[in-house]
């Protein structure tokens, strides 16, 4: 298959996408589910309200489904912002994640932060640590996460400069290393703190990711070593195969090996504790999607509630889980999640 970008998109369209992912001749995903039966797919309950600011991201990854980088104009509003406040205020939503592009980046950021944080709600932020060092106006961000208790989520594909380099970009490696010593400066990462930082790894090429608790050892291990820095938790996550990862895949001829790797390994206990389960993803315009990666399949939730505008919790939480071919890659092996490996 050609390059995504040899079709003429820089960011390939969700259409051209899922024309790939529905290409070959695997198993449709919903017949697995279906055998292990777990179909019609379902929620357990609406626990975690991702919510994802922008596109626009100080960097531009090579691994990133969300095409984010400095060029990318797609930003949450403030009015979108307040539409999720006022449902968070009203219903049992005890999370809040925010994500990106690089979420701080959007201006109303801190404010959507005080306000979720005043309702009582847990609040994840996936900072992309090198946002910390970029500018000076970002210089305060650890002491502001402090302040409202934010859990901090972070990048980090590997503990050695070469390969975080090679997928995050030049000279990221040590921003990122400098930013993690100003979060444990003020108790980030540290035992006892209440502060958390979680790292996440991800692979570097077609393969599929080791045992979470084994890398996890060999992270704290490597860093406090080399570089005197710790953190909490070490999130595992495969390799979703869709827009930048979905283009590498096509251009080295890996795809079709690599989805047959995600379907031979389909977990049916990883697939009942899956994200979207538990999950509703916001995008930046306000529309509702199941997980974060339908979100950029733009495959909406199947519900008349579709938008912020006509949010309708009971019908959100008995409504269907939509699911497509690229749902693999989160029920392979011992599964993969925005928290990690699932079992």
């Amino acid at each position: 298959m050609k390059s995504l970008k040899a079709q003429g998109h820089l960011f390939a369209s969700s259409d051209v996408q899922m024309e790939v992912l529905n290409k070959s001749d695997h198993e449709p995903f919903d017949s697995k589910l279906k055998d292990a039966g777990l179909y019609p797919f379902k929620p357990t309950g609406i626990d975690i309200f991702q919510v994802n600011l922008g596109k626009m991201c100080n960097q531009t990854c090579k691994h990133c489904h969300v095409d984010a980088g400095p060029d990318r104009k797609e930003i949450m509003t403030r009015k979108t912002m307040q539409q999720c406040l006022d449902i968070l205020a009203v219903h049992d939503i005890p999370k809040v994640d925010l994500t990106g592009g690089a979420p701080e980046m959007n201006p109303n950021f801190r404010w959507f932060v005080e306000e979720a944080a005043a309702l009582g709600k847990h609040i994840m932020d996936r900072c992309n640590l090198t946002i910390i060092t970029a500018n000076k106006k970002y210089n305060d961000l650890p002491q502001f996460f402090a302040k409202h208790g934010v859990e901090v989520i972070s990048s980090l594909p590997h503990y050695t400069s070469v390969r975080t380099d090679r997928q995050r970009g030049d000279g990221v490696f040590d921003r990122s290393v400098k930013a993690i010593r100003m979060l444990n400066e003020i108790g980030y990462g540290i035992e006892g703190t209440g502060l958390e930082l979680n790292l996440v790894y991800n692979p570097t090429g077609a393969i599929l990711p080791g045992p979470q608790e084994t890398l996890e050892a060999d992270y704290k291990r490597e860093l406090k070593r080399r570089f005197g820095i710790e953190f909490n938790n070490l999130y595992v996550i495969t390799n979703m195969p869709i827009s930048r990862f979905l283009d590498y895949l096509l251009v080295s001829n890996n795809y079709e090996n690599y989805m047959q790797k995600l379907v031979e390994a389909f977990n049916p206990n990883a697939a009942g504790k899956v994200m979207c389960r538990n999950t509703l993803s916001i995008g930046w315009d306000g529309y509702i999607y199941d997980c974060d990666f339908n979100q950029m399949l733009d495959i909406k939730v199947k519900s008349t509630a579709q938008h912020l505008s006509d949010f309708d919790f009971e019908g959100l939480n008995s409504r269907e889980i939509e699911v497509n071919q690229h749902c693999y890659g989160c029920t392979a092996g011992p599964g993969s999640s925005c928290g990690g490996q699932t079992s």
